[in-house]
């Protein structure tokens, strides 16, 4: 069959797409003022257009489309994802950690080098949740997804590449430096300008969630997903958390019972967990994984 004969096959599309249009344009060799004025752009190659404040609707789409179907594009059914704090360092950076605070912050720093130990709790509970593989219907399933960012981020995605699997990052453009960290899958490296569609995909695929220490990213993030479960508008998935002694010296939860805030079926809604094995063990019980 030759080309013209395909195309008057009643199913090939009549009008041009998008990239083929603006092809046509980029082959174009003409300049005049009107060709060169941006009411001459085609919309959708306007960043100046699409930048302005009217088109944040728009702006708002494109953040849920873009990441939902290049997830879609990559067989990602489903995500662990790990949320916890940018400040945490590495157990084998903690000397170098320390030995770089004034004496002043050094109580605090010192606390936060003890919690060194959560940062490989995420690097291994990522770890096993990639070396499962487990793929329904062609999907892959248990994600490692974090923030893309430094510490305990940096340890989920490190934990899946050095399972052999890919990983994603969600990361924040925020007014100062910030890049993903080297372990996020470049394909699946993410760059949000709203935090509500960056929480948004957090969740749309995520069957288990696990909440290290951190600070108000992580309580707002953690908070949002029981807030989801206690309502209904999201059905129960585990949700990990690691750290009692933190978590409980920071929110006392049985006071938001005993003062009747929160019923006390809602502390139900979280495990605490020390270990990625016992993290793991939860997840397994609430899906029946073999």
């Amino acid at each position: 069959m030759t080309e013209e004969e395909k195309e008057k096959r009643l199913h090939r599309r009549r009008f041009y797409k998008a990239e083929q249009e603006a092809g046509f344009v980029e082959s174009q060799d003409h300049s005049t003022p009107q060709t060169r004025s941006p009411a001459y752009q085609l919309a959708f190659r306007d960043t100046d257009f699409l930048l302005r404040q009217e088109l944040r609707p728009v702006r708002f789409q494109l953040e849920l489309l873009k990441c939902e179907m290049l997830l879609d594009e990559a067989n990602i059914g489903s995500t662990l994802v790990c949320y916890g704090s940018a400040r945490i360092p590495a157990p084998e950076a903690v000397d170098e950690f320390l030995a770089n605070v004034t004496e002043e912050k050094r109580a605090v720093a010192e606390r936060l080098a003890a919690k060194a130990q959560y940062y490989e709790e995420a690097r291994r509970l990522a770890q096993i949740a990639s070396s499962a593989g487990i793929v329904e219907k062609g999907m892959r399933q248990f994600v490692v997804c974090s923030g893309g960012g430094p510490s305990i981020m940096e340890a989920a995605n490190r934990g899946a590449v050095e399972a052999g699997a890919e990983t994603i990052g969600l990361n924040i453009v925020l007014p100062h430096e910030q890049a993903p960290n080297a372990y996020v899958t470049p394909r699946l490296a993410f760059q949000f300008h709203y935090f509500a569609l960056r929480k948004m995909h957090f969740l749309l695929r995520a069957r288990a969630v696990a909440v290290f220490p951190g600070g108000f990213g992580t309580f707002d993030e953690f908070f949002e997903l029981l807030t989801l479960i206690q309502t209904g508008k999201m059905k129960p998935i585990p949700i990990l958390l690691f750290g009692k002694e933190f978590w409980t010296r920071v929110v006392n939860f049985e006071a938001l019972a005993e003062e009747g805030v929160i019923s006390p079926d809602d502390l139900k809604l979280f495990h605490w967990v020390e270990t990625a094995d016992e993290a793991w063990e939860v997840i397994r019980d609430f899906y029946a994984l073999d």
